[in-house]
């Protein structure tokens, strides 16, 4: 499953996706990663949450990115849940390639049975009627 968060810049996307994971904690019985692009969140996780500051790997397209999620849901078969902040960051996505990594992370999560909620700075306006399907919840 994949879930979106949706809205401008600065409309609290961030705090919604923190509370989501730390209310996940007590909700699943697997593990919980956070990705984000530096490691500032960290004292605002619950320490039950692996937090990764991508910044430290050379990811740096979506391509990499899918495949840097691949080799960590590899090593962690109780993996659950995935949160990615700032998701267009993480992965250089250009508006006309938001969909296809959409596409592919949903191959991921129905494959590997993993849910992924991820922030995305954007109005759900823009977003294609495929993207549009995934959001949760629009600020």
């Amino acid at each position: 499953m994949i879930e979106i968060i949706c809205g401008e810049k600065g409309k609290g996307k961030t705090k919604q996706l923190i509370e989501r994971a730390n209310r996940s904690v007590d909700s699943i019985s697997g593990n919980i990663v956070y990705i984000d692009k530096d490691s500032e969140k960290r004292f605002e996780l619950s320490n039950k949450i692996r937090l990764i500051n991508l910044s430290e790997y050379e990811v740096y397209d979506s391509h990499e990115l899918m495949g840097f999620i691949c080799g960590i849901l590899s090593q962690d078969y109780d993996l659950e849940e995935i949160f990615l902040d700032s998701f267009l960051k993480l992965s250089n996505l250009k508006d006309d390639e938001i969909e296809e990594a959409m596409v592919k992370l949903k191959e991921i999560s129905d494959r590997l049975n993993v849910n992924f909620v991820l922030s995305l700075s954007k109005n759900e306006d823009s977003l294609t009627e495929y993207t549009k399907s995934f959001v949760v919840e629009k600020l």
